[in-house]
């Protein structure tokens, strides 16, 4: 009998990697964040991750079955969206804050551009803009945490002490005393490494970060282009023109949402450049934009914009960063 051949249509090679696999690496990776914020702000920040996940993963199968289409909740994606968006809140934001981020993030920013890989920004960091224009009081509102993770209690960062040479500053407060150059309201590298000040409940431990990134390289759902060159430009400009010294330029690294904006936001699939080539030049571009903004802008923190800025770009720079065709000669 003649051997049988299956016929069927490309791709003939496929990959063990899928969304959802992919998307629970994710959540893997923000659990150390999500169990130090937790064990650092108390069980608000427990509750405000759950209600984030929880309203993106209603939002989006609502949506869903309203278009008549597939529902793909089980796909992790909104997981992903609403675990971002919580870590960028502080620990005890109004209740109905993480409900209109969510909205935000879901249906304005991910399902009206199509769904899951039709979106052109980052739909937590889209939600996250956009509440600290409607609620920019909620979202400023900075407390130090409840427990420390060394054995000296953290220094309680004073925002009207520390801005008052500046009345609009809001925002982190080692990021406001660092934008003015008062080293006297820095905290300590093993501080702010630590996560012993105040910030968003999930940005604020830098080790947790650190341990989640390496994890998704291990794994390689991400590569080392975007979080390295993202960094090392963010500390090249800090160093050249901030004011401040090695050691300050190098804290200020683990303020505000420079990690979790190098490992989680800036390596979105859908957003970010195609090739290693381009991912670099994306990375370096966002942050001389988030250093510039922390220096010289109004806002101390600038990892937020300075990735939905180069969201907007990426088409661009895959139009010019395409490989050669195979056989195709000079690009």
């Amino acid at each position: 009998m003649e051997k049988l051949f299956t016929v069927a249509s490309s791709p003939h090679a496929h990959q063990k990697q899928n969304v959802q696999s992919i998307m629970r690496d994710v959540v893997i990776a923000l659990i150390p964040a999500f169990l130090v914020g937790t064990y650092l702000f108390g069980l608000k920040a427990l509750w405000t991750t759950l209600l984030c996940v929880l309203s993106c993963v209603a939002f989006e199968a609502i949506w869903q079955k309203f278009t008549h289409q597939k529902v793909t909740i089980t796909d992790l994606s909104a997981v992903v969206t609403g675990m971002l968006l919580a870590f960028n809140l502080p620990a005890d934001i109004p209740i109905y804050v993480p409900i209109v981020g969510s909205f935000v993030a879901i249906i304005l920013a991910k399902q009206m551009f199509g769904g899951i890989g039709q979106n052109f920004i980052n739909p937590a960091l889209a939600a996250r803009a956009f509440l600290l224009a409607a609620y920019p009081t909620a979202m400023t509102n900075f407390q130090k945490p409840e427990r420390f993770m060394g054995s000296a209690p953290v220094t309680n960062w004073d925002a009207t002490s520390a801005a008052s040479a500046v009345d609009t500053l809001s925002g982190a407060t080692p990021l406001v005393a660092f934008k003015l150059g008062d080293s006297s309201y820095m905290p300590s590298l093993m501080d702010a490494f630590l996560g012993n000040i105040g910030g968003c409940l999930g940005e604020v431990c830098a080790l947790a970060l650190l341990l989640g990134g390496l994890y998704l390289i291990y794994r390689k759902v991400i590569s080392w282009h975007i979080p390295v060159c993202y960094l090392g430009t963010l500390f090249i400009v800090t160093m050249l023109f901030s004011g401040h010294g090695l050691y300050e330029s190098f804290t200020s690294l683990f303020l505000g949402g420079a990690m979790l904006g190098a490992f989680f936001m800036a390596t979105d699939y859908t957003t970010t450049p195609m090739t290693h080539k381009g991912q670099i030049l994306f990375a370096v571009m966002a942050g001389i934009i988030a250093g510039v903004i922390r220096i010289f802008g109004g806002y101390p923190e600038g990892v937020s914009y300075s990735i939905l800025l180069m969201n907007l770009a990426v088409p661009l720079i895959d139009k010019f960063m395409k490989p050669v065709r195979f056989g195709g000669g000079k690009a």
